[in-house]
């Protein structure tokens, strides 16, 4: 492929808010990696932090990095040990490279490798035309999966790996937070069989949002309580899983009251700096609290692409396209905090 005129990316290329728009070298690909075209990258909240250069941003992210970690593309390049994959494939990936030495990799636990790298965080990443990956982390996408679903399929995977964390069918669920990861886990939790799917969030947008993405019952915490929206869908106790994505100490505070006896939280949200919480309330409740990180690798993976080709539809969670010279539109949009997934377009 032709390499001299190098390739468009988008750089963290100043110490300071927002991004640019640069011509970067085409990667070389070594013996285990392949070169990836990118036709579509999906904007994460982690790319918000990182556009803000707030005080996570600056401890971790490198100047001068290529950001950018969702992505669908096709394969253009093999290392010449890569026998698996083929010129050509359409792919996403895991941007989660991990280490091969500690005890988790070698147990197969690849989720929790404290090695791991991110790409577009603390590697290259995929707001950029070309994306060299290791094959081991390359995901081919069916045909049933198309580029722009292909491109948020790593939030998907949050979603997935959150929702799934506990036995689902029959349960009521609670989800706090009505950002795209959270109406999707909600959405997840519908398909694979639970009773009850109440999503809460204060923005009404997002509400109004997760109600024309799944079959939910959206509530604002400041219109309703979550008793009377228990008593109104006749639940005898209370919730029996609570998916927690806001990052809100209040919402995790109401999450543990409206619980039955023995209630199953998984939490992905990240609460800014410290909380305090009411252990003894956790502990008199007998509630378990699961941490959740990213995706199970491979495994979520697999669940996530075998869910969307028997039936479930994430695709109206994504509100505004942009060709990739309208990125700082995009940023704009998904900085207002009232859209659902932003997608870059690199065609």
């Amino acid at each position: 492929m032709e390499r001299n005129d190098g390739m468009k990316a988008l750089v963290k290329a100043q110490a300071a808010p927002g991004l640019w728009a640069e011509r970067r070298p085409v990667p070389e690909v070594g013996p285990d990696d392949v070169l990836i075209r990118i036709n579509k990258t999906g904007i994460c909240g982690t790319d918000i932090h990182i556009w803000n250069w707030d005080d996570w941003a600056q401890r971790t992210v490198p100047v001068g990095l290529i950001t950018g970690h969702e992505f669908a593309g096709e394969i253009v390049e093999l290392g010449e040990d890569v026998t698996d994959l083929t010129i050509g494939q359409r792919c996403s990936g895991e941007g989660h490279l991990i280490g091969k030495t500690s005890r988790q990799s070698r147990a197969g636990k690849f989720h929790l490798d404290p090695e791991t790298r991110g790409i577009g965080v603390n590697e290259p990443g995929a707001f950029a035309e070309y994306l060299r990956l290791p094959a081991f982390n390359v995901v081919p996408l069916p045909d049933a999966i198309d580029d722009e679903i292909g491109s948020i399929l790593d939030p998907l995977g949050n979603a997935v790996h959150n929702a799934l964390s506990f036995d689902l069918v029959g349960e009521d669920v609670l989800v706090t937070g009505a950002g795209p990861i959270g109406i999707m886990a909600a959405a997840v939790a519908r398909h694979v069989g639970a009773r009850h799917v109440v999503i809460t969030d204060l923005n009404p947008d997002r509400l109004a949002l997760a109600g024309q993405v799944a079959d939910v019952v959206p509530v604002n915490p400041m219109e309703e309580d979550l008793a009377s929206v228990a008593s109104r869908l006749k639940l005898k106790q209370g919730f029996d899983v609570g998916l927690e994505m806001s990052g809100s100490q209040a919402a995790l505070d109401q999450m543990v009251e409206a619980l039955v006896m023995g209630g199953r939280i998984a939490l992905l949200g990240i609460p800014p700096g410290k909380s305090p919480v009411d252990w003894s309330r956790i502990v008199f409740k007998a509630v378990t609290i699961k941490g959740v990180y990213g995706r199970e690798i491979f495994e979520t993976w697999y669940k996530m692409i075998a869910m969307l080709e028997n039936g479930l539809d994430v695709r109206r969670v994504i509100t505004h396209r942009f060709p990739v010279a309208d990125f700082e539109k995009a940023f704009e949009v998904m900085r207002g905090g009232s859209s659902g997934k932003v997608v870059l377009d690199w065609r």
